[in-house]
């Protein structure tokens, strides 16, 4: 039977597949044969796993066995930087072109529990360091809606698989905005969880105190039942948070109280008159708060007073732990090796031949605020700064839900369009970076064709919770795209 996977989520997948109506190797050869026609125009996938089908092939084992999960025999993605045992994974750079992980990150190893069947590995920017997917050593995605114009990124390749229909779901990695950023790009559910909620064992770091390992899906149900598969505390990261402490996080006075009504959604008016945001990006934003608004939903404005300052404390914070992570390659220990005069001189040519230019940026920018006498001048001061901007939400939580903004200031923009403006390309982060720097939960949803703008282009809404308050952004996510 012709399987028809543009309109098929993970839950109606699985009661097919417990029915009998196709097989999980039907579906995926069906989602291979996807990525075949569409991939060479999108750029989504680096490689498509050689055993995918025998990974099918297993869980329609468990299937008919009756032992399969939600997840069992379902197709999905995984970006670059994630590691699966014997497969490559390069985080889109050269320096890691023939890497081969030894192990499987602790997100691999609990889906590979569930029997899900990864297809392939997806296009990034180049270790995570960027917001287009222009950034990778293999070419840019292009976005699925409008071919001419930028994914978003870095997990681009995760978030354009799911829109192309070439994976069910996928997952991604968000430091400062890259699942949700690409998300709303492409009109798909991006989730960074609570920092510390799913363990990063096994992710290529960026900036470890940033870095959160989620989901992008169809749906915001899709999503929800992939982080409840990946969520937990893991002994292989000391951040991961355990089932009690995490419900102490999300027990708000105020959440607790609101139970039995709609949801009080904030939002800081004061930071949405910039020029720099897209004119149909606030119609948008504007048109979807009415929405909440008619099924019940209070909104109520608030003011967080820290928050013009927080792209700054990212660009400060996220370059100086990208400083320090990108110091282990080295062309001695793995990846990429170019010899040089001298034992010295191999690090040089190794990394001046492995990195990209955006990598070698940040490395320079964060060696320079960790450098002698501007430590404390740049650094401790951003910490100082992310701390109170940390404390401005806390005290918004204790009166609403939920904060809500738009989850890009625009579109999807051209490709090309910001390739040589840096500065431009960091803006595009203003809104989102906030969940990373506080640690709290964000979800990007699509906002309604019918609120679109004259190009049609997706265009995302931001929600973000207290921690621990990903079922709160369930919640409200499910109730305005209208999902069961």
């Amino acid at each position: 039977m012709k399987i028809d996977i543009k309109n098929l989520i993970i839950k109606k997948a699985h009661e097919a597949l417990k029915k009998g109506d196709f097989t999980s190797v039907e579906l995926t050869q069906a989602y291979i044969n996807e990525i075949a026609s569409k991939n060479k125009d999108v750029n989504a996938y680096l490689e498509v796993f050689a055993d995918a089908l025998e990974s099918a092939k297993k869980a329609d084992v468990l299937i008919k066995a009756g032992k399969g999960g939600l997840l069992t025999g379902i197709p999905c993605a995984i970006k670059d930087n994630i590691l699966i045992q014997g497969k490559i994974a390069s985080a889109s750079s050269k320096i890691l072109e023939k890497y081969h992980a030894v192990y499987d990150a602790t997100v691999i190893t609990k889906l590979k529990a569930e029997g899900v069947v990864f297809l392939g590995r997806t296009n990034m920017d180049e270790f995570a360091m960027g917001g287009s997917t222009e950034n990778s050593a293999y070419g840019v995605t292009k976005n699925p809606r409008d071919l001419t114009r930028v994914a978003g990124g870095s997990s681009g390749g995760s978030a354009a698989s799911v829109a192309m229909d070439g994976a069910l779901f996928s997952l991604g990695t968000d430091t400062g905005g890259s699942i949700r950023q690409p998300a709303s790009f492409c009109g798909v559910v991006g989730l960074k969880p609570t920092y510390g909620a799913v363990s990063r064992y096994g992710a290529i770091a960026m900036g470890s105190s940033l870095d959160q390992i989620g989901p992008i899906g169809k749906t915001v149900e899709d999503v929800e039942a992939v982080f409840n598969v990946i969520r937990g505390k893991d002994i292989k990261d000391s951040t991961t948070i355990d089932e009690k402490t995490y419900q102490v996080q999300s027990a708000s006075s105020f959440a607790k109280a609101s139970e039995d009504r709609k949801l009080v959604i904030g939002v800081p008016r004061h930071f949405l008159g910039g020029d720099g945001i897209n004119k149909d990006v606030l119609s948008a934003f504007e048109k979807s708060l009415e929405l909440f608004k008619q099924k019940g939903y209070e909104i109520k404005e608030i003011k967080l007073p820290n928050i013009s300052y927080a792209l700054m404390v990212y660009y400060i914070v996220m370059p100086a732990e990208v400083s320090a992570n990108m110091a282990r390659y080295d062309g001695v220990k793995y990846g990429m090796h170019v010899s040089g005069k001298n034992g010295v001189d191999d690090y040089f040519e190794t990394r001046r031949a492995g990195f990209g230019r955006e990598v070698i940026r940040r490395i320079l920018l964060g060696t320079y605020v960790l450098s002698s006498g501007y430590y404390d001048a740049y650094y401790n001061r951003a910490n100082a700064v992310r701390n109170m901007i940390t404390e401005d939400f806390l005290e918004a939580f204790k009166s609403v839900d939920l904060i809500a903004t738009p989850t890009a200031p625009s579109p999807a923009f051209k490709i090309g369009e910001k390739t040589n403006d840096p500065v431009a390309m960091y803006l595009e982060d203003i809104f989102t970076v906030t969940a990373n720097i506080t640690g709290m939960p964000a979800i990007s949803v699509p906002c309604p064709d019918s609120f679109l703008g004259k190009s049609g282009l997706p265009i995302g809404l931001q929600l973000t919770a207290r921690h621990g308050g990903e079922e709160t952004l369930f919640r409200a996510g499910k109730e305005f795209l209208g999902e069961d």
